[in-house]
């Protein structure tokens, strides 16, 4: 044969190509990759998680490859074009506000010539909610000015302005100026009049606020936003803890409990200030609905305000209980914290308020002592580790009757819709553990009591349990009871049926509620509240509950989670409860700075590092430095201020008992009761033949974690898709790729994983 006649037609083309490459070394691009090798267009969910989006509208960013014409781009929204609704912005991205979003799953899809199309889904949810908490509290009554049983209505606006001879705010009318009118200087240069407007609306059938400084007549959208915002977010919160079933007022965004300035100083530095009604805990003591709402308002931010860096938290006592439990649990809903006269969370409070209640039966009741016991203040203060008793009956009488007790009331509800175990035993139960099913869960039917069996369901569980807890230990081991006062105590010490009614036996925590109250951060055990700044303004607490033991439980419980409290700074000052006039003020603008070193390291690091390691050198615990304020270097807890002669750090009848000051084992490990672990203390035979009836299980070991003590689960659901209730919860898990950008700046970003 010769050479032109074997020569097959393939190579002929390949060597008239110029190919000389071996036939075994040429690439097969089969064309599915051919496609794919094509740039990419990227859609971006910016305004929350895909998967969390709320009220129909969604701010949406497409990152189009190098030489894309933006008006080749098509958008369609579940099929049809919303193509219009996205255009180039003046920040160089390609954005839209989509509006339209059903109930449920929506498929975004954009596409342009000679580009990869890019497909996203989008789960949104009612206005009206809930998101991620699962079945709302039934009844629930709304405004009078709702729209709709979801307590819906369309937003309203109020301009106000800054005196400048008053410092308050007062109502404004652009078309008539006032002489007083101040002006401020924002963190990023721009000098603008003090005029604020701010936002109320509704969402998750409670009210929010929204104020920033305000241009009147000026266009303002998530992709122009006016100059003078900074882009950071303030969020305020209210006080106590309660459980109303009605719409609430959001907390002030002007002003806040302490009255020393931290929103009108956030709002002068250019800050968004927000709150929402149902962040308030004296309104709201869900952590999961309050994490929700904040969720909903700060994607409200991200649609009409713009982009967020970063987010901090601000409030006393009910505040500063919200801002711990809700980081904890949904980390990166806040960068910082600025909790004052603090609480740790609601359960382990909760646990200390059921000791109360309980000692009190007993204590109070001379005619349960046995011959020869007597009660003399001391010793009682000995016992409760406080030595004011009325502390214990300001927090049993406020909180836990109102909180337990399943027929005191609570607003929303008429007498006929209240629980009454004869008359109306399906009637609403007005406790905390009830408001709260979704999460604690139902109690089992081997536990179920004469209404549950009668109504077919189970209660809200209790997640409290005294069952081997020696109550007043210590003072009989420092010779301050008697062992007859410390038998007579414990032997009689009984506990509560589900509602609330005495009953000889202990108190034991129901399941699942007990395991589910760490799961969910009920409990704050902090090991998701590394990843946070914390800066804890504290003082004194003269016997009005709000003891100073609380700051250094949650830097004990970081310093056992984490090995450390590099993220925590503590100020304690004179002034009681709140440390200093100036706290909250002067927090915000070192919070602010500590956020800002944060924002600038781009390493790829852990956030919880980030964190540590660019606090500013300056930032440190402190004392206020007053005449007569001695500064104590407490072991194990830093600097810390005390008065002369005043003690401080009150304890609880739990660290009385013999556990730490981390005090957030909601039920004991136990071990054997043993006599020679009371030396040199000795007991009779009687007494001792009483104290082994007292505790026939043993007695608690708090040298082991608790029963079922577990961290919390970060970024919890309760609901499945169909809204139908997941009771103690499910992890969301890892965010939907490329959403939520808009929530912080990228260092702060590790929220997203879900962890």
């Amino acid at each position: 044969m010769t050479r032109s006649r074997w020569r097959s037609p393939a190579l002929t083309a390949l060597v008239t190509l110029g190919l000389a490459a071996p036939l075994g070394a040429l690439p097969y691009v089969p064309p599915a990759q051919a496609q794919e090798d094509r740039p990419p267009l990227t859609i971006q969910v910016v305004s929350n998680r895909a998967d969390l989006v709320s009220a129909g509208e969604t701010l949406v960013a497409v990152r189009l490859p190098r030489g894309t014409r933006p008006r080749s781009v098509r958008m369609r929204l579940n099929g049809g074009d919303v193509t219009k609704m996205f255009a180039l912005r003046r920040s160089g991205r390609y954005e839209g506000l989509v509006r339209g979003l059903r109930v449920g799953r929506n498929r975004l899809v954009a596409s342009a010539p000679g580009r990869t199309t890019d497909r996203v889904v989008i789960t949104n949810h009612p206005n009206g909610g809930p998101v991620f908490s699962g079945p709302q509290v039934r009844p629930w009554v709304c405004q009078e000015t709702a729209r709709d049983a979801q307590c819906n209505q369309p937003p309203r606006y109020e301009l106000m302005y800054r005196s400048s001879v008053t410092g308050q705010f007062q109502p404004y009318d652009p078309k008539n100026p006032p002489a007083d009118l101040a002006e401020t200087t924002t963190d990023q240069g721009h000098r603008v009049p003090f005029v604020i407007r701010v936002e109320t609306g509704y969402q998750n059938r409670d009210q929010y606020k929204i104020a920033t400084l305000y241009r009147p007549g000026r266009r303002w959208t998530a992709w122009a936003p006016q100059k003078q915002w900074n882009h950071k977010v303030l969020i305020t919160h209210g006080h106590s803890c309660g459980i109303d079933r009605q719409s609430g007022e959001a907390p002030s965004v002007t002003s806040d409990l302490t009255g020393s300035g931290a929103p009108v100083e956030a709002l002068s530095r250019g800050y968004v200030v927000m709150s929402t009604a149902l962040n308030n805990a004296g309104h709201n003591c869900n952590l999961v609905t309050q994490a929700e709402s904040m969720v909903m308002a700060k994607e409200r931010i991200v649609e009409r305000y713009g982009r967020i860096r970063f987010t901090i938290g601000t409030g006393c006592s009910g505040g500063s209980l919200t801002q711990q439990q809700v980081a904890n649990a949904y980390p990166g809903i806040y960068q910082g914290i600025l909790p004052q006269c603090s609480f740790p969370d609601a359960w382990s409070t909760g646990q200390q308020l059921v000791d109360y209640h309980l000692l009190r039966a007993y204590l109070e009741a001379p005619d349960r002592w046995a011959p020869g016991v007597a009660w003399e203040p001391q010793a009682i203060a000995a016992v409760e580790g406080h030595p004011n008793h009325v502390n214990s009956v300001i927090l049993d009488s406020l909180y836990w009757t109102s909180l337990a007790d399943p027929d005191s009331g609570c607003a929303g509800v008429s007498d006929e819709q209240l629980y009454d175990a004869e008359t109306n035993p399906d009637g609403v139960r007005c406790t905390l553990h009830d408001y709260t099913v979704n999460v604690v869960g139902p109690r089992r039917p081997a536990d179920w009591g004469p209404q549950e069996k009668q109504v077919g369901h189970g209660f809200g569980g209790l997640p409290v349990d005294n069952v081997g807890v020696q109550y007043g230990l210590q003072a009989l081991q420092q010779g301050r009871i008697t062992p007859a006062q410390f038998v007579d105590l414990n032997a009689k010490v009984d506990g509560s049926d589900i509602d609330l009614n005495p009953r000889p036996e202990r108190f034991e925590a129901n399941q699942p509620a007990l395991r589910n109250s760490y799961l969910s951060g009920g409990v704050n055990s902090a090991n998701n509240l590394d990843r946070v700044a914390i800066i804890d303004l504290r003082g004194p607490d003269p016997g009005a509950f709000h003891d100073a033991y609380r700051s250094f439980a949650v830097r004990a419980r970081l310093e056992r989670e984490h090995g450390h409290h590099r993220n925590h700074v503590l100020w304690y000052g004179a002034v009681p409860l709140v440390g200093d006039t100036s706290y909250t003020r002067d927090g915000l603008v070192a919070m602010d700075r500590w956020l800002t070193s944060v924002e600038r390291d781009r390493r790829k690091l852990p956030l919880a590092r980030k964190i540590v390691t660019n606090r500013p050198a300056d930032l440190q615990d402190r004392c206020t430095q007053l005449p007569g304020v001695e500064q104590v270097d407490v072991p194990g807890v830093g600097v810390v201020c005390e008065l002369p002669d005043v003690q401080t750090r009150y304890g609880t009848p739990r660290t009385v008992a013999g556990e730490g000051i981390e005090t957030d084992v909601q039920k004991c490990t136990l071990k054997p009761l043993r006599r020679t672990d009371y030396y040199p203390v000795e007991l009779t035979d009687a007494q001792w033949s009483r104290l082994r009836e007292a505790f026939p299980q043993g007695v608690c070991n708090w040298e082991e974690r608790g029963v079922d003590q577990v961290g919390a689960r970060a970024w919890q659901t309760y609901q499945r898709p169909d809204g139908s209730v997941v009771y103690g919860g499910r992890r969301l898990g890892r965010a939907p790729g490329r959403s939520g950008d808009g929530w912080t700046s990228r260092s702060f970003a590790v929220w997203r994983s879900g962890r």
